[in-house]
């Protein structure tokens, strides 16, 4: 079978009609009637669409994973472009197997191996203390992580959400913590680069990743923060680091979504805690708002949808304009900036 439209190129007001995988389905109720409200999804991003009743009722068992056949129109809501049905069909596992899963899953644009080679060779600049260096280069390198490491997302939704996601942030996050250990020689740069490495490592267990991607359940009843710890103990009992450093690092991990009502077992208590905390927080936002206008053009402005989990809209501003040339420097090359990094390093 072929995919035929993307999500990227659905247009307000015209017709759609292709393959799409849910992301969510979940039935709700309107004055005329239940109407089941989804999400589509594909490679190239996600949508929103509806079908309402009377239709709505040919459809009893829609669930996120499955990858549907549908024509639909397409129209605006809130400044939206969402979809509304007119036919779906839930393809079987047969004509599932024959597809490219990969057209229906968003990645990062950089592979993962790519990055997760990256991270390994600072790894090796930055880890000095030899247990530091037989501690985090054992997990990396442990069969249970690596591969899962390759493919996890970073979450559910919002940010990182894609296969890929969990390491690209890792990265981000640690080349985020070296820069602000360069400019602040007081931190324990081999214990923050640490904490900011394995700070959601447990998210390779919490997360199914795949088509569905939903929350294991180990992950709904004990939570990434908790399962992270517990995988990579074994690792920690056979370092060799000194109990000072190895407390130092558990409370990276406890403390690193801030505050307790985010789900933060502890709040930040070393300056390493603080600065690991607000670098993770900061790439976390900064994905987000790439991904809310990864759509615009070059130069063009607007308004995001409501985010519900930031409580506003957000703008997209108009830019300073700069020279190319300086403009071409800013921007670099993964490359470029990874030699820039590890000569400061």
């Amino acid at each position: 079978m072929e995919k035929r439209q993307s999500i990227k190129d659905i247009e307000a007001n015209g017709d759609v009609r292709g393959l799409f995988l849910l992301g969510a389905a979940t039935l709700n109720q309107a004055r005329n009637g239940p109407f089941w409200r989804l999400e589509l999804r594909d490679a190239t991003g996600t949508m929103e669409a509806k079908i309402w009743s009377p239709q709505s009722q040919a459809y009893p068992d829609l669930a996120p994973g499955q990858i549907v056949d549908l024509e639909g129109r397409s129209g605006t809501y809130r400044d939206r472009v969402e979809v509304t049905v007119e036919r779906l069909r839930t393809l079987d596992e047969a004509e599932q197997a024959s597809l490219d899963i990969s057209q229906f899953l968003p990645a990062s644009e950089r592979p993962a191996a790519e990055m997760l080679e990256e991270l390994e060779r600072l790894c090796r600049e930055v880890f000095t203390h030899a247990p530091w260096r037989k501690f985090v280069l054992g997990v990396l390198r442990d069969d249970d992580v690596r591969p899962r490491l390759l493919v996890a997302p970073a979450a559910k939704a919002v940010h990182h959400a894609f296969v890929g996601g969990l390491v690209e942030h890792i990265l981000s996050v640690t080349r985020l913590c070296l820069h602000l250990a360069e400019h602040y020689p007081e931190l324990d740069r081999q214990a923050l680069v640490a904490g900011a490495i394995f700070h959601d490592i447990g998210k390779v267990w919490e997360l199914t990743g795949g088509l569905a991607n939903d929350y294991s359940d180990e992950g709904r009843l004990l939570g990434h923060i908790h399962i992270g710890l517990e995988r990579i103990e074994p690792h920690l009992r056979k370092s060799g680091l000194e109990p000072e450093l190895v407390m130092h690092f558990k409370h990276l991990i406890l403390s690193h979504h801030g505050e307790l009502e985010y789900g933060s077992p502890k709040r930040p208590k070393t300056a390493e805690a603080m600065v690991l905390h607000y670098a993770d927080n900061i790439d976390a936002k900064m994905a987000q708002m790439r991904g809310l206008f990864a759509n615009m053009g070059e130069g063009e402005t607007g308004w995001s949808p409501y985010q519900n989990t930031l409580q506003r809209f957000l703008y997209r501003p108009a830019r300073t304009p700069e020279p190319v040339a300086t403009t071409r420097r800013r921007r670099g090359t993964p490359e470029v900036e990874q030699c820039s990094l590890l000569s400061k390093a």
